[in-house]
Formats: C-alpha cells, sequence, structure tokens
C-alpha cells in the first residue's frame, strides 16, 4: 500500500490562528485605558489648580487633552511604518535580519503570478493590480495623514482650553500651524520611532531571539543578512 505523500494540513483554532494580533490589540486597548484614565485625572488635577469645574468622562473623551495625546503618538508610528515599508526596498544593512539580503534576488521582488488562490487585485489585473503592489505604504500613508490631522485639531484644541483657562486669546488653525508647541509634539515623537527602528534594523546583527521571526537563526553569522 502506496502511502500519500501529501501532508494533511493541521485545524487550528481560531484564537491560535490569530494569537499574535489578539494579544497585540489587548495589549493596545489596556494601554489606551490605561492613558485615558490616568489622562482624565491629569487634566482635572490641572483644572483644579485654576479653580475651573472638573471633566466628566464623556467631556474628557472630547477635550483636546485626550485627542492630541493620543493621535500625535499614532502619528508617529504610522509615520514609522510608512518609510520603514518604502525604504526597506532599496536600502541595506548588511547583517540585519531586517534587510534584504545584499545581491540575491528576494520573493518579495518577483512579478506577481495569477494562481487560484491569489487575492482578486491579482487576477483582475490594470490598475487594480498597480494600486495593490503599492498598498500597504498606502495604507500606511494615509493613516498617517489622518492621525496627523486629528493630532492637529487636538493639539489646536488643547492648546486654547489652556489659553481660555489663563484668560488668553485663543489661536486661529494657521496661528497653532506655526506654533513651535504643535511641531515639539509631532517631533519627540518621531524621533523616538526612528530610534527604535535603528535599534532593532543594528542589534538584529549581532543578537539574537531564538523562535522570533525578527531575529536570524541563533547560529547565523553576524554578517549575513535577512533571514
Amino acid at each position: 500500500m502506496v502511502k500519500s505523500s501529501i501532508k494533511k494540513e493541521r485545524k487550528h483554532s481560531f484564537l491560535y490562528r490569530n494569537s499574535l494580533s489578539i494579544v497585540v490589540l489587548l495589549l493596545m486597548l489596556l494601554s489606551l485605558l490605561g492613558q485615558f484614565f490616568t489622562g482624565w485625572q491629569d487634566k482635572n488635577e490641572e483644572r483644579r489648580e485654576h479653580q475651573k469645574p472638573e471633566l466628566s468622562i464623556s467631556e474628557y473623551a472630547m477635550s483636546g487633552h485626550f485627542i492630541q495625546a493620543t493621535f500625535e503618538n499614532w502619528e508617529s508610528e504610522f509615520l514609522q511604518m510608512t518609510l520603514y515599508v518604502l525604504l526597506t526596498i532599496s536600502l541595506r544593512q548588511q547583517g540585519s535580519s531586517e534587510s534584504k539580503k545584499l545581491d540575491e534576488q528576494e520573493e518579495v521582488d518577483r512579478e506577481p503570478q495569477v494562481h487560484a488562490k491569489a487575492p482578486w487585485p491579482v487576477k483582475r489585473g490594470g490598475i487594480w493590480l498597480k494600486l495593490y503592489q503599492h498598498s500597504l505604504s498606502m495604507a500606511f500613508a494615509i493613516l498617517f495623514l489622518f492621525s496627523f490631522t486629528i493630532h492637529f485639531y487636538g493639539s489646536w484644541k488643547n492648546n486654547n482650553e489652556v489659553r481660555m483657562d489663563e484668560n488668553l486669546p485663543v489661536q486661529s488653525f494657521s496661528e497653532h500651524f506655526s506654533n513651535p508647541t504643535f511641531w515639539f509634539e509631532s517631533f519627540q515623537n518621531w524621533q523616538s520611532e526612528f530610534l527604535a527602528v535603528l535599534s532593532i534594523v543594528l542589534l538584529s546583527i549581532w543578537l539574537r531571539e531564538k523562535g522570533s521571526p525578527e531575529s536570524k537563526p541563533v547560529d547565523a553569522p553576524h554578517d549575513e543578512t535577512g533571514n
């Protein structure tokens, strides 16, 4: 009797198949809740110092303080991912697990082929395929622009809330856009995101984490690039 050489696909539960995204989502939501309630307490303490009434939970959720703090961080994350996706297309770092190999053609560089399980834009071709080929960087860029816009609105709103508490005139959109406070909020987050990317790019040359796809194999030479 000839044994079949075809391996049967193992059936995994929904939680197992999606455990990484579920855990990261839960961590994000817990952190967001922590940020919200500590920020609410911090803002009300500031208002008490100015003899102003405290904000309710719903009022704080719509306040410039919460909107600005949330979206200035999202903005920097999406900027980091947009640039990282684009820069890793053509730039290299010898020995890093985060870089493509120096000379070899990689699987991600090949032209898409139509097959039964290919995504529908690949089967459709034309403009849909051209857009799909760059959909990841486009999605991150859109999320960055959205977050940047909401961050600006929250920063403008928070700045004017503080100015009103101090009996100062409010600023227009254009005045706040040229205000160094807004750009300070952005640059302090941008630089930290680029530092984090630089850290993983360089540290993965010499350091290892067994079992992680972000690391090279433990016995891989330091000068070996990619996984």
